[in-house]
């Protein structure tokens, strides 16, 4: 019985020191790990110890018995396996903490970047702030898509969304700057998503490879705090305004044919009109040709697109004068723009007031 206790005081003495590193460390705020691999070596003495010095021998005698040592571990081992897994269920458990918001906070590469923009009295500092908080979903990654997508990238828009069911082919590259010959039959919102992520890697892209239907429309346009639109049938110009005015989005949108473009902000929910105040009904087939029959100069989509791009800035920063109850009309061929005032229709079947 004696030498049953004798043994505990010396298996106390090599404890009271293993406590003494713990309590070290955690006066001293010492890692975790280091404490760990203390605890360790001190184990690996005592049992190179027990192992090698001969029996009778006073330091032997003094750190127990290697029986009791291996048993002790084995507990250890038992209680910190058990502990591991408890944690990791924990963890698994545990509901998923929400993603931080996006810092309005700019490095350096970002402020050497934006620096044209940063000094221009309209925008400064608190206008890219803006800017990078925004999130704009542009419908088509076409000939307008294109420099819509390639200059609110450039200008340091925070998110851009882009849907297109389209794949890049070479008739496209005439005017569809963003695509390249080597990206031919890829989708068009992996590509263009390709490009702007080369062009800006501050910015987030989201590409969405499918056409804009009915049914999922306005969830994703919920999302967005501007859209724009650049697609290239009625069908889609007449969804993207209905949910848009649904969802008292603002919409810019643009068009080109052949020589002449126009594009404009509609915005019903600040009392101007919506597209289809000014477009009740679509064109009768016919007077309305696609590009691919009509044709279209190269360049247009670019001056029209870059116009697009230029209205969403000043609409984000709060720049200047949006096109709000107005449209712009641009005849390439003969170089003559024309600006005229829009108004709202009550009578409108998407944005009017219901009759009693």
């Amino acid at each position: 019985m004696a030498s049953g206790r004798l043994g505990a005081v010396k298996v106390a003495t090599v404890l009271f020191i293993a406590a003494a590193v713990l309590l070290a460390g955690w006066a001293f705020g010492i890692a975790k790990r280091v404490q760990i691999a203390a605890l360790v070596a001190l184990f690996a003495v005592v049992a190179l110890i027990q192992l090698t010095l001969p029996i009778g021998n006073p330091v032997k005698d003094a750190t127990g018995t290697l029986t009791g040592w291996a048993m002790f571990g084995g507990v250890a081992l038992v209680v910190a396996g058990y502990r591991a897994v408890l944690g990791r269920l924990r963890s698994r458990a545990a509901p998923a903490e929400p993603s931080a918001a996006p810092s309005d906070k700019f490095t350096e590469a970002e402020l050497n970047r934006y620096a044209r923009h940063i000094v221009l009295r309209e925008i400064g500092g608190p206008g890219q702030k803006k800017m990078k908080k925004a999130r704009a979903l542009v419908i088509g990654a076409g000939g307008l898509g294109a420099p819509v997508l390639q200059y609110l990238a450039a200008a340091g828009v925070g998110t851009i969304g882009v849907i297109d069911d389209d794949v890049v082919d070479s008739s496209n590259l005439q005017r569809q700057v963003i695509h390249t010959d080597a990206r031919i039959g890829m989708p068009k919102v992996f590509s263009a998503q390709a490009a702007l992520e080369a062009q800006n890697p501050f910015v987030t892209i989201r590409p969405y490879n499918r056409r804009l239907q009915q049914d999922m429309a306005a969830e994703l346009f919920a999302d967005y705090d501007l859209i724009l639109d650049g697609s290239d049938n009625a069908q889609t110009r007449y969804l993207v305004n209905e949910i848009a005015v649904q969802l008292g989005k603002p919409l810019i949108s643009g068009a080109i044919t052949q020589w002449e473009g126009q594009l404009s902000l509609f915005h019903p929910a600040q009392d101007t009109p919506c597209y289809a105040c000014v477009f009740p009904n679509a064109a009768a087939a016919g007077l309305a040709p696609s590009c691919s029959e009509a044709g279209v100069v190269g360049a247009l989509p670019g001056v029209v697109g870059s116009m697009m791009a230029l209205e969403a800035i000043k609409h984000i920063t709060g720049a200047g004068a949006v096109l709000r109850g107005q449209m712009l009309i641009y005849d390439a061929l003969y170089a003559e723009t024309r600006l005229i005032n829009v108004k709202r229709d009550p009578a409108c079947a998407v944005c009017g007031q219901p009759s009693k």
